[in-house]
C-alpha cells in the first residue's frame, strides 16, 4: 500500500472548560491514503471540526500522533510545521476568507507571498489557477464585485496554487445554494481525478455522496468509515 499522506494514532483533543475537562476527540486512528476523496460526517459537537483543526495543524493534539506526508507533526518547531503545512495543504473554507481590499489575483497569490515566489512568478501563476476555476477575466476584480460562488472559486484557486498534495475543506458549500454548491462540488471532483486528496467536512449528505469514502464521528469518535458508491466508478 502506497504510504498515507495522512495517519492519525490515538488522536485526542481535550478543552479545559469550567467543570473540568471536556474530551472533544478520544483516541482516533484513521489513515487517508494520496488520491482518496473523504467525507468526514457528523452532528455538531461530534468532534468533526475538532479532527479538521488538528489535521490542518490549526491545532495541537493533546495525546497521540499524526502524521502529515509521513513526518510527526506532534514533534516539529513552528518553523518546519509552517514550512510542511505551506508545501503540503490548501485550504477551503465556508467563509472564503478573501481580503476584501485585494484583487482576486493577488487574493490567490497571497499563499505564495509567504513561500518567496517573486511577484511576477506569483501574478502568473495566479493566473493560471484563476483560468483553471474559469474566473481569469475577474482577476482584477474585488471579492465583493462577484457572486458567493465565484468567491468560492476563487478560494479552491487559492488553496491550489501552492500545488498541494491534500486539500481541507471545512463546509465549502455552506453559504452556497443548492445550484451554486453542486457546481463547486463538481470542481472538487474533477480536482480528484487529478489526483489530488481531497478531505472535506460536511453536514449535508448530498454533498458527502461525491466523495469516495465517508468517515462519520460522534461523540469524538469514529463511528463508522465505509466507502461509497462513487468508489471505483471511472474518472
Amino acid at each position: 500500500m502506497t504510504d498515507a499522506v495522512i495517519r492519525v494514532v490515538g488522536l485526542g483533543k481535550s478543552y479545559e472548560t469550567a467543570a473540568g475537562l471536556f474530551p472533544a476527540l478520544k483516541g482516533v486512528d484513521l489513515a487517508i491514503q494520496p488520491g482518496e476523496y473523504l467525507a468526514i460526517m457528523g452532528p455538531s459537537g461530534s468532534g468533526k471540526s475538532t479532527f479538521m483543526n488538528l489535521l490542518g495543524c490549526l491545532d495541537t493534539p493533546t495525546v497521540g500522533d499524526y502524521f502529515l506526508a509521513g513526518e510527526n507533526v506532534a514533534h516539529m518547531d513552528k518553523d518546519a510545521l509552517a514550512i510542511l503545512r505551506n508545501r503540503t495543504l490548501g485550504f477551503v473554507f465556508q467563509g472564503f476568507n478573501l481580503l476584501p481590499r485585494m484583487s482576486l489575483q493577488d487574493n490567490v497569490a497571497l499563499p505564495l507571498v509567504y513561500a518567496g515566489f517573486d511577484k511576477e512568478t506569483r501574478r502568473a501563476k495566479a493566473r493560471e489557477l484563476l483560468g483553471k476555476v474559469g474566473l481569469s477575466q475577474y482577476a482584477d476584480s474585488l471579492p465583493n464585485r462577484i457572486s458567493g460562488g465565484q468567491q468560492q472559486r476563487v478560494a479552491i484557486a487559492r488553496a491550489l496554487v501552492n500545488e498541494p498534495r491534500l486539500i481541507l475543506a471545512d463546509e465549502p458549500t455552506g453559504n452556497l445554494d443548492s445550484h451554486t454548491s453542486e457546481e463547486i462540488m463538481k470542481l472538487f471532483d474533477e480536482l480528484n481525478r487529478e489526483g489530488i486528496t481531497i478531505v472535506l467536512v460536511t453536514h449535508e449528505q448530498d454533498i458527502a455522496e461525491h466523495a469516495k469514502r465517508q468517515v462519520k464521528f460522534l461523540d469524538g469518535q469514529v463511528v463508522s468509515d465505509h466507502l461509497t458508491e462513487r468508489q471505483g466508478l471511472p474518472c
